[in-house]
């Protein structure tokens, strides 16, 4: 079986799209991860109501750890100088100002750049939270997860099944097997996972990717 990225992988992958200076707000689960990759002069900003906080305490260092200082999610990190602290009223006018970028996890990903990330529609419902503010009202969004459901069902799909977080709000969509950019023609492949041919990534999506003219390898 060839192999694909790990969370890890997806992470720092997608933390390559950010830079100095930008203002960054990161989703559960592997968005998480992309803290630990960023590089410096990354600004983070969490909807329970800091910016510019310090490094994610690490989990072989929980001592370190305060009650007072954690984000929307319960990873706690440690103050830094210059950070502010605010209400929740004020966050989410930072997060609707389209000043931020937003890295979200999916359930799947329409052809269109619909996001759908917060429920199945079962009969356990789910749990929104701040998913559609920060997919609509932030500048760019980006999407880490698998490209693929554990039974082998694409994730990027023609139309989104579940219900939809937010519409054509999706920029990049960084995958175990690629790296693709949400165009107004449609999907473009830009970078496949090492030994992985566009051919194989197109078998495991279910709309028609556009190959750039200068596909490349995921390049960690």
């Amino acid at each position: 079986m060839k192999q694909r990225l790990d969370r890890e992988g997806i992470a720092k992958r997608a933390a390559e799209a950010l830079k100095d200076g930008d203002y960054v707000n990161l989703g559960l689960g592997i968005p998480n991860l992309c803290a630990s990759y960023a590089v410096e002069g990354v600004i983070f900003q969490t909807e329970n109501g800091a910016m510019g906080y310090g490094p994610l305490v690490p989990a072989d260092e929980s001592e370190k750890a305060d009650f007072h200082y954690h984000d929307a999610i319960g990873r706690f990190w440690i103050p830094a100088p210059g950070m502010s602290v605010f209400d929740v009223l004020t966050s989410f006018v930072m997060i609707r100002s389209g000043r931020m970028i937003v890295i979200l996890g999916a359930l799947e990903v329409s052809e269109k750049g619909d996001i759908a990330n917060w429920s199945t529609g079962g009969a356990g419902g789910g749990t929104i939270g701040g998913a559609m503010d920060l997919a609509f009202g932030s500048k760019r969004v980006i999407v880490t997860m698998e490209h693929n459901t554990r039974e082998g069902k694409p994730r990027i799909v023609k139309e989104c099944s579940y219900p939809l977080t937010a519409k054509e709000c999706v920029d990049l969509i960084v995958t175990d097997l690629a790296v693709i950019k949400v165009t107004p023609q449609g999907l473009l492949l830009m970078e496949v996972v090492p030994g992985w041919t566009a051919e194989e990534v197109q078998a495991l999506t279910e709309p028609e990717l556009i190959v750039a003219p200068d596909l490349k390898e995921i390049e960690l």
